[in-house]
């Protein structure tokens, strides 16, 4: 026997079930069910392939993550800002990525289905979040995979003897009435690339074990030959008079903001986890081996370059083969432009091969047309996402010169970053406690009712707070002198009413401890704002964190986290410390980002609000579901199969 709390409240409804404008609120906040027996039960459309190991994910992720941004950022960030601290801000960038691989580890095991950051989010914070994120990085892949599709030409025309020897149909063309410089080289490039991963999934990420172990190969020769000539001739980077610090500690954390975005490949590991044989065993070891091989090459490389050549001395554009130059090994340029080319490709991969499947866990969801998420029968991977996403990135990259975009592309990565945090501190203190289910299920649903003797259903259509934590005024349905809550069935009055109080304040210092470094990163980055308006919103900012953290420290976790979504594998250690700290540092970033980059994108979401608005919320699986307590989902389903029978 149990009581349900009904979430019931006729200020939302006109008395037909019409909606009176909660819809507003209530589409943007209803969470969506984890991925789980029941709905693969009954999806009629194909699954993804389950072929992917270990070894595939770690070359998925280390060569999505090294670019040919390292044979570039060395120079720049050295003479600039780090000097030979460089390996340090590699370093600290490295553990600053690795806390938002911490949250992804956790959610991917919970979560295994493809849409990665978009897919987590909507299961814990909303619909309407998860629409921004995930339309976030369709740009970021998009942009992503057209600038280094671009970057790639010239670093190839090197073996050509330069871009003026290319083959006619490869070299870059200006078109005379507008000015615009057409790269056919990149746009052949990105339909190969396309072309493969249409294949198969086991295919393409082959491939990518291929072009990432030559471009492995080729760092190593650099750390190898370099170490040699830097014991040969004896260090002369590290014998400068200004020391090892030369711009300041300020210096050294200014170049591992910078660095930072040199390890955000990882989550091209997330996007493939419905591909994975044994998710919750393999994806946190490929998160975790890739991006510790990318942080342990990059610092061996830097350590290896700011020893050869004083930091003041390196050419930015080229620092790793000049310095080979100018102790006359003239040939190891080859070698250096072997690993730039097959780093560059395995980015371009890295970039196309989650956004088919993002724009296909959107498409499942009925955010998107039901186009993007058809599975070819024979490759089991989604080809029509797939080639129009090849179309339009090898276009994009034809027509566009976009690295002065390329500011954008950082802003769905740490949005995504970000979400995904406080995700976790989401699924730890208040993890949704109520499932939809679709209306198809409404016969089960009232004969569980009647079962038990009261409404356990509230629709979509009639949510006035929360679909996933319905607690409102708490009203109590007594049944036979007894008080029953599916958070905690069997329990006494006020053990429920303990727990949903813990719920409330949880959610509330959640809540404020976004808040708080939402105000204390935006003071500190905001430097036209008088000195004594930044301290005070520092302090206010700081003041709010901290104390949440203690209320969330001293509180206990919601129980319910055990049973959430897929059971095993990894947990996120330091819970709320590691979480804070991922949103803090992501935050920060995003604001350091600059006003020219946030308007740029600020076009792109509008676009996406109108979409989601005329498209979108009208044609989302979850416009007719029914929300039910979880605790009583299952009952619903076993009796919806005894029916069926």
């Amino acid at each position: 026997m149990g009581l349900i709390k009904t979430c019931e409240n006729s200020s939302n409804s006109n008395g037909d079930g019409s909606k009176s404008g909660s819809w507003r609120m209530g589409s943007l906040i209803r969470k969506k069910q984890v991925d789980s027996v029941h709905i693969t039960r009954r999806d009629t459309h194909l699954q993804l392939a389950k072929k992917l190991s270990v070894f595939d994910l770690i070359a998925i992720g280390v060569g999505a993550t090294i670019g040919a941004g390292v044979y570039i950022l060395v120079g720049t960030v050295a003479r600039e800002h780090a000097g030979p601290a460089l390996t340090m801000s590699f370093l600290i960038a490295g553990i600053a990525a690795a806390l938002s691989a911490f949250c992804y580890a956790e959610l991917a095991c919970r979560c295994p289905s493809a849409g990665s950051a978009y897919h987590y989010t909507y299961i814990c914070i909303g619909e309407g979040v998860a629409w921004l994120v995930g339309w976030a990085l369709i740009l970021e892949y998009t942009i992503g995979g057209a600038a280094v599709a671009r970057g790639i030409t010239p670093n190839l025309a090197l073996f050509f003897g330069g871009e003026d020897n290319l083959p006619t149909f490869l070299a870059r063309h200006t078109i005379p009435v507008v000015g615009i410089v057409v790269d056919p080289c990149a746009a052949l490039l990105v339909i190969i690339v396309t072309v493969l991963l249409c294949i198969g999934i086991k295919e393409s990420s082959s491939a990518q074990m291929v072009v990432t172990t030559i471009n492995i190969g080729a760092l190593l020769f650099i750390i190898t030959a370099g170490g040699y000539l830097g014991f040969k001739t004896g260090w002369a980077g590290y014998k400068i008079q200004s020391g090892y610090f030369p711009f300041g500690i300020n210096g050294m954390f200014a170049g591992s903001a910078i660095v930072f975005f040199s390890y955000i490949g990882f989550d091209s590991v997330t996007s493939t986890a419905e591909e994975v044989k044994h998710p919750q065993r393999d994806l946190p070891l490929g998160i975790a081996i890739a991006l510790s091989i990318c942080c342990i090459l990059y610092m061996l490389v830097s350590v290896v370059i700011v020893g050869l050549v004083p930091y003041n001395a390196m050419d930015p554009d080229t620092p790793i083969s000049s310095a080979f130059s100018s102790y006359g090994v003239q040939w190891a340029v080859y070698i250096i432009t072997i690993g730039a080319v097959t780093a560059l490709f395995a980015s371009l991969l890295g970039s196309i091969l989650p956004q088919p499947r993002i724009l296909m866990a959107m498409a499942r969801d009925g955010l998107l047309p039901s186009f993007f998420s058809d599975i070819n029968k024979n490759t089991l991977v989604p080809v029509k996402g797939t080639v129009a996403t090849g179309i339009f990135a090898a276009a994009l990259a034809f027509f566009m010169d976009v690295s002065q975009l390329a500011g954008m592309v950082s802003v769905g990565t740490l949005l995504a970053f970000t979400t995904v945090a406080a995700s976790v501190l989401i699924l730890r203190y208040v993890p949704p406690d109520e499932m939809p289910l679709p209306s198809s299920l409404q016969g089960s649903i009232d004969s569980v009712s009647l079962q038990f003797g009261c409404n356990i259903a509230e629709s979509d259509s009639r949510i006035s707070g929360s679909p996933g934590s319905c607690e409102t005024d708490g009203q109590f349905l007594h049944v036979k002198g007894e008080i029953h809550h599916p958070l905690i069935l069997g329990g006494t009055a006020l053990e429920k009413r303990s727990e949903l109080t813990r719920r409330k304040i949880a959610a509330w210092a959640i809540t404020f401890v976004c808040l708080g470094i939402l105000a204390f990163a935006s003071a500190a980055s905001v430097e036209v704002l008088p000195s004594i308006l930044r301290l005070s919103f520092c302090g206010v900012g700081g003041a709010l964190l901290l104390c949440s953290l203690i209320v969330l420290a001293r509180m206990k976790q919601d129980n319910g986290r055990h049973s959430f979504g897929h059971t095993g594998g990894f947990a996120c250690p330091f819970v709320p410390f590691l979480p804070a700290a991922c949103i803090f540092i992501n935050t920060y970033l995003l604001i350091d980002l600059g006003a020219a980059t946030w308007i740029r994108v600020s076009v792109w979401l509008v676009i996406g609000a109108l979409v989601y608005a005329l498209y979108g919320r009208k044609h989302s699986s979850l416009s007719d579901a029914v929300y039910v307590p979880s605790a009583y989902a299952n009952e619903i389903y076993l009796h919806s199969s005894g029916s069926l029978a």
